[in-house]
């Protein structure tokens, strides 16, 4: 599984990279225009340590992402992925994950964001692609849906609470400074936080 896992997070390293001009010119609009580049700068080191390292475990994996980020990602997005990334290592197991998984790796993720950054959602930042995502996988879970589906309907969630952030203002971060002016931009940790959980979810179908 740790194999696995490593592959993943060496797809979601590259997706980063290729979007970064993207992820750049949306928080450009509403932000410091740096978004796209300090992740990108992170998750190439992350590339880096990946292909050089082995591993037994996804635990030891998601730590280092953790640790990568904290430690070379400016800005607000580093201290919040990372926490994410450190919360779900707790809880992560290297058996095949089931949605009860999935759900609690989900809520971790959440809990270490909220607790670095204050937000909720509707907020207009990565919040608000994460936690409807969450709230998909435990509505699928209570319908007693299979995995595949499940799996498919977060991402179809996460991508619409991605573009609710369009028409909402944003009350945190640098954005918030715009007031009103923040409305019609999509937020760029939304944005981030789908091509995580897209590439996460794509890859492991």
């Amino acid at each position: 599984m740790a194999n696995k896992t490593k592959k993943i997070l060496l797809e979601t390293s590259d997706v980063i990279i290729e979007n970064k001009e993207y992820l750049t010119e949306l928080d450009a609009a509403i932000g410091d225009g740096d978004h796209g580049i300090n992740l990108a700068r992170g998750f190439k080191k992350l590339k880096e340590k990946l292909e050089n390292e082995t591993f037994t475990e996804r635990n030891e994996l998601f730590k280092l992402t953790a640790m990568t980020l904290i430690s070379n990602v400016g800005g607000a997005s580093g201290p919040l992925y990372g926490t994410a990334f450190l919360n779900i290592s707790k809880v992560i197991s290297d058996e095949r994950l089931d949605l009860d998984d999935l759900v609690e790796i989900a809520e971790e993720a959440i809990a270490g964001i909220q607790k670095r950054g204050k937000a909720e959602a509707g907020e207009k930042t990565m919040l608000d692609t994460i936690i409807p995502a969450a709230e998909s996988l435990k509505q699928s879970r209570d319908n007693n849906l299979d995995l595949e589906t499940a799996l498919n309907n977060c991402l179809e969630t996460a991508a619409e609470g991605m573009k609710n952030t369009i028409e909402m203002q944003a009350t945190k971060g640098r954005a918030s400074y715009l007031g009103e002016r923040s409305i019609g931009h999509q937020d760029p940790g939304a944005t981030s936080a789908y091509l995580m959980i897209k590439t996460f979810i794509t890859s492991y179908l």
